[in-house]
């Protein structure tokens, strides 16, 4: 693993309206490894990854993606670059078989063999999708569509993947099997992510955690393993 950080976000201003709901917010992901970004709802995680991502514009500061300032770049510049975001609320093609919205996600791919070789690999994360690509999103459980909606975030073949919330909604077993294919994404060496989740459990898959109030990153950065601790730092 190298010592540069495949995503770097450096003093991050986000406003929506007249709010600053992210204010100067600084972290790095390397290649590699999971950073957890924690707190409750209304501190600003889906709004930081939004604007990473694109989606919103960055009042100051930087995003960059091994090296390359990303911050002016529209969403599908990022993305073609490697930067993807799997947002909340999953956002599935419903009336789609799950093997067409895993051939959306590659659409910024136009080898063959590469969407061939993509989609294996999905599926290799997540084999029940493999069991089911002929039915229709829709047709999906809960848990079922999240990881669809992860598989598809990983067929653009990101260098740097956003998670938002992949436990929300879910029974505790399924967060269970979605943070454990999270996990093996993670252990396969290549990708960098960062996950946003209210989640306390999600800290057993990450090598960082960082939590953000109101906006802002709290002075606690926790590592792997200690659940009980961030749950303190973020509930209490």
């Amino acid at each position: 693993m190298g010592s540069a950080p495949a995503l770097s976000i450096d003093g991050l201003k986000v406003r929506r309206g007249r709010i600053a709901v992210v204010r100067d917010v600084t972290l790095s992901v390397q290649a590699g490894t999971c950073t957890g970004l924690l707190g409750l709802n209304g501190a600003g995680k889906s709004t930081l990854l939004s604007c990473v991502a694109g989606l919103l514009p960055a009042e100051s500061g930087t995003v960059s993606l091994n090296g390359e300032d990303l911050t002016r770049q529209p969403r599908w510049t990022r993305c073609a670059r490697g930067l993807v975001l799997v947002p909340a609320g999953r956002q599935l093609f419903a009336s789609l078989t799950v093997h067409d919205n895993l051939l959306v996600g590659a659409h910024v791919q136009r080898s063959r063999s590469e969407r061939e070789g993509l989609l294996a690999q999905a599926y290799d994360f997540f084999p029940v999708l493999r069991d089911k690509r002929h039915q229709r999103a829709a047709e999906l459980s809960g848990g079922q569509q999240q990881m669809l909606a992860i598989a598809r975030g990983l067929m653009a073949q990101p260098k740097a993947l956003l998670l938002d919330e992949p436990s929300e909604g879910l029974a505790p077993l399924i967060v269970e099997q979605v943070f454990e294919a999270i996990a093996a994404m993670k252990r396969a060496g290549s990708l960098a992510i960062l996950l946003a989740e209210q989640n306390a459990g999600a800290t057993e898959i990450c090598d960082s955690v960082v939590v953000l109030k109101d906006g802002v990153i709290a002075d606690t950065v926790i590592t792997a393993g200690t659940s009980g601790d961030v749950a303190g730092v973020v509930f209490g």
